[in-house]
């Protein structure tokens, strides 16, 4: 992985913790709502970590396939993870 790997261990530690944080939530029956907001934040944790670890797919995986004549499987690649990303 090419990607900042203390940046992206931050972010997932810090998710991890917010799930940690919204099964007690979930135990102590607490607001669906306070539930909600807090999902939706990890949420976007996660997608802030994907989308460095992509970036960084780009940045060297991709560019270092279509400096060497191999472009073709990392685009596929990369088309595939934003069908994914769409069906969301």
């Amino acid at each position: 992985m090419k990607a900042d790997r203390e940046q992206i261990n931050r972010l997932l530690k810090t998710a991890q913790g917010q799930l940690s944080g919204i099964l007690k939530m979930v135990e102590e029956d607490r607001y669906c709502v306070d539930i909600s907001n807090q999902l939706m934040a990890t949420q976007s944790i996660l997608a802030r970590a994907n989308a460095e670890v992509l970036k960084a797919h780009v940045s060297h995986c991709v560019r270092d396939a279509v400096e060497g004549g191999n472009a073709e499987d990392k685009l596929e690649e990369i088309s595939a993870i934003l069908d994914k990303l769409a069906k969301r």
